[in-house]
């Protein structure tokens, strides 16, 4: 089962469990599914590479959001945001550790021939799309900082 199908299957047992707050979390999971396979130039299918695409790009919107609404005193809004966030997060690939991501990215830099900081651009390209979907950018692009600097 792909994960539009998935996603279908899980707000159908979230309705009947009453669940609002999963509910709303995969229904605009789903939004985005949607708007992905309507969008010009799609040929009407999504596969799981970009879904997971997608839901990392949600997670990493509602957790940004909920950074924003504890600087603003609005705890409850923040709660709900990382709510939907577990709700979400369940769909991607388990994340790696720190001390995995710093032992792939030493044999990448390893690889790739990386010197120093002026490779960081090499690193990163190379990284990225071997990393996609098992860790954030965000970590990467520190990681990598660190172990060349």
């Amino acid at each position: 089962m792909n994960l539009f199908d998935q996603i279908s299957e899980d707000i159908k047992k979230a309705m009947l469990a009453k669940d609002r707050v999963r509910l709303d979390a995969l229904r605009g999971v789903k939004k985005e599914f949607l708007e992905a396979k309507t969008a010009k130039g799609a040929d009407g299918e999504l596969s799981d590479e970009v879904a997971t695409k997608i839901i990392q790009k949600l997670v990493k919107q509602r957790k940004e959001s909920a950074e924003i609404f504890s600087t603003q005193n609005r705890p409850e809004l923040a709660a709900k945001e990382l709510e939907e966030v577990g709700h979400i997060e369940i769909y991607l690939p388990k994340q790696m550790s720190a001390e995995e991501l710093e032992a792939v990215l030493t044999a990448l830099i390893g690889e790739v021939g990386a010197t120093g900081p002026q490779d960081m651009g090499k690193v990163m390209g190379a990284a990225t799309k071997k990393l996609a979907g098992l860790a954030e950018g965000k970590m990467i692009s520190e990681t990598v900082k660190r172990l060349l600097a």
